[in-house]
């Protein structure tokens, strides 16, 4: 049985995109590409995760519809390990939905219904396959704030190597719960880190730097084309992304935090594994392969 080294929590599902090159605003009805892919922010790590050489277990929810059934046919196809997914009978799979113009991302709906209704229930495992589970999570906004807030007083996390999303800006605030865990590093763009801290911040480093004197273990703080920045008790790392054309938007944060986590897992550095998830971020949202 394949044993994991990476445990990602949170949501799995379909990404439904529509992509046009066209610059757009709201109202706009442009040309342009539909996809329908596997994702969902912890779904996403998993699969950078996986391409960068790592074993990731997911644990989530997914329908028994005949969109669950395809997308875990999938998953097991990547050599995700999904026996770790709750199954469930009664409620459908989750969907996400966003629209990105050559300008960006437009708008987007996740329709993460069935994540919510499950709770704790998606934490199962650690009960009995991956009890005293040592390893480092990826955790995703998407679960209720009464689940995340749960998970940051959850006693089996108390010293995990735990690496925390927000998955969008409105719901950066979730993640309060985690400003004063131990072990915590949290991923998050310059708006979300703003929402934390409840004051806009200038640039990337800044924003981490507050995170950490707010009581954050670690902060690792992006700002799209701009620096991005990791403070850490030992200081602050900051890097510039290179220049590159954007053809798309989704996943590339997630791109960015298995990165990292697969970057460290190599014995690199705060700088050097900084570096690397600036880099790949970049090749994600230039199109380019992994």
């Amino acid at each position: 049985m394949t044993r994991p080294d990476l445990l990602c929590i949170g949501s799995v599902l379909w990404d439904v995109i529509g992509r046009s090159t066209a610059h757009m605003t709201q109202g706009s009805d442009r040309p342009g590409r539909i996809t329908r892919l596997p994702g969902g922010v912890a779904l996403n790590i998993a699969m950078a995760a996986k391409a960068y050489g790592m074993t990731p277990a997911l644990l989530s929810v997914v329908g028994r519809d005949p969109a669950g059934e395809e997308l875990v046919a999938a998953l097991d196809h990547m050599g995700l390990v999904t026996r770790t997914l709750y199954r469930s009978d009664d409620l459908p799979t989750d969907v996400y939905m966003a629209v990105e113009g050559g300008n960006g991302l437009i708008a987007a709906i996740a329709d993460a219904h069935s994540l919510e209704a499950v709770g704790d229930k998606i934490l199962r495992p650690l009960q009995d396959e991956l009890q005293g589970w040592e390893g480092p999570v990826a955790l995703d906004g998407n679960l209720t704030a009464d689940l995340l807030a749960q998970i940051a007083q959850d006693p089996r996390f108390a010293a995990t190597d735990l690496r925390v999303a927000p998955a969008s800006p409105g719901k950066a605030e979730r993640l309060l719960p985690f400003l004063t865990h131990s072990s915590a590093t949290l991923y998050v763009n310059l708006e979300e880190a703003g929402l934390l801290l409840h004051r806009a911040q200038t640039d990337a480093a800044e924003a981490a730097q507050a995170l950490r004197a707010r009581g954050l273990h670690r902060a690792l703080v992006t700002d799209g084309p701009r620096l991005a920045a990791c403070a850490h008790a030992d200081g602050v790392e900051a890097h510039h992304p290179p220049d590159v054309m954007v053809t798309r938007v989704t996943g590339a944060g997630d791109t960015f935090m298995a990165a990292h986590i697969a970057a460290e897992r190599e014995g690199a550095g705060p700088e050097a594994a900084l570096r690397r998830a600036v880099d790949a971020a970049a090749t994600y949202v230039s199109g380019d392969t992994y």
